[in-house]
Formats: structure tokens, C-alpha cells, sequence
């Protein structure tokens, strides 16, 4: 059983964190790997996910459906699928809540879900489970920021490279002018 219990700030408003988040395209575009397939005439909806664990890369897919609460920021995702090859088999249940977060003027998100795994490789991904949620979590993460920010997104301006990066390229320039000097009066001695 993998468990996910995260909670996500997102330096915009709760309006817009819940646009993007209650539309299964934003998010699924907010998922490194993840694709929206087919919706079905009973609310759910098809999607893929390809996830890294170790060296074995796994293709997902899975039938999803989504329950909103709009008044309450509140949804339900239900999924269940298996991996590409048929040897494990998934079920999973999550459900978000959109806070407002008063100290920083942004939002809050916690997400909070399980995914039961049975098959060949389920113990091999829940072995792997916690660093792959926390990557997940942060790029997710990241994408949402950005997809909430729309065009009010601010670009740092370029940082100066630190001492050491400085240190290091001048080493580089001084060695490389060294070595074709080397190369420019080897070559001349020889002609």
C-alpha cells in the first residue's frame, strides 16, 4: 500500500488553483508522463502514466473518475488499472482540498490518498514509492505554480554566478589559452 499525504503551497488564489485543479486536462498536463485518454458518457475518463522506478520504466493506465465539491474546494479521484504488460493491477483513491492561506496570501492544497498494488511488480514499486511521490509531488508541484501564475509570473532577473563558478571558469580559460599556446609553438617547431 502506498499512502500520499502532501500538503502544496501555491503562491496564487484559491479561484485559480481551483480552475486548474478541478479540470482533469490542467492537471494531467501538470503530471510528467501522464495522458488523457477517452471520456466516457458516465462522467469517467481514460489516462496513461509512465513512472521511473529504479532502472524499470512502467506504463499505467488506468480508468479514472472525478467527484467535485466546488462550494467546498473539495474533490475525489477514484482510478483503477493495471500496467501496460498486465502483471500488476492498481486501485487508488485520493481526495484534495482547496484552503485559502491567510499568512502568505496564497493557497493551501492537501492531498491525501492510497494506492493498493497487486502483481509481479508491486513490491518492487512499493519499495520504490517514496522517492517517486516526492519527485512527483515537487514537478506537479512546480507545473501548478506556473499554470496558476499565468502571465503574472515574475522572472527573476539572471543571478551572478558565484565565486567559486567564477573561480572555476577562469581556471578553465587559463588552462585552455595554455594548452593551444602549447599546440600553436609545438606545431611551429615542427614546420
Amino acid at each position: 500500500m502506498i499512502k500520499i499525504d502532501e500538503e502544496i503551497a501555491v503562491p496564487a488564489p484559491p479561484e485559480r488553483v481551483w480552475e486548474v485543479i478541478s479540470d482533469p486536462t490542467e492537471v494531467v498536463s501538470c503530471i510528467n508522463g501522464a495522458e488523457l485518454g477517452q471520456f466516457h458518457d458516465d462522467g469517467s475518463f481514460d489516462g496513461t502514466l509512465f513512472v521511473k522506478f529504479s532502472a524499470i520504466r512502467v506504463r499505467f493506465g488506468a480508468r479514472m473518475s472525478l467527484d467535485l465539491d466546488e462550494p467546498e474546494r473539495e474533490g475525489r479521484l477514484s482510478a483503477r488499472g493495471r500496467d501496460g504488460q498486465g502483471a500488476t493491477r492498481f486501485t487508488a483513491q485520493a481526495t484534495f482540498r482547496i484552503t485559502e492561506d491567510h499568512a502568505v496570501g496564497g493557497t493551501r492544497m492537501h492531498v491525501a490518498g492510497e494506492v493498493a498494488l497487486a502483481g509481479k511488480l508491486a513490491s518492487l514499486i512499493e519499495a520504490g514509492a517514496g522517492a517517486v511521490v516526492s519527485r512527483m509531488t515537487q514537478d506537479f508541484t512546480d507545473e501548478l505554480i506556473r499554470r496558476c501564475a499565468g502571465d503574472t509570473a515574475i522572472t527573476p532577473p539572471p543571478s551572478r554566478p558565484s565565486v567559486w563558478a567564477r573561480v572555476r571558469a577562469w581556471w578553465h580559460r587559463t588552462i585552455h589559452k595554455r594548452q593551444s599556446e602549447q599546440i600553436g609553438v609545438a606545431s611551429g617547431k615542427t614546420q
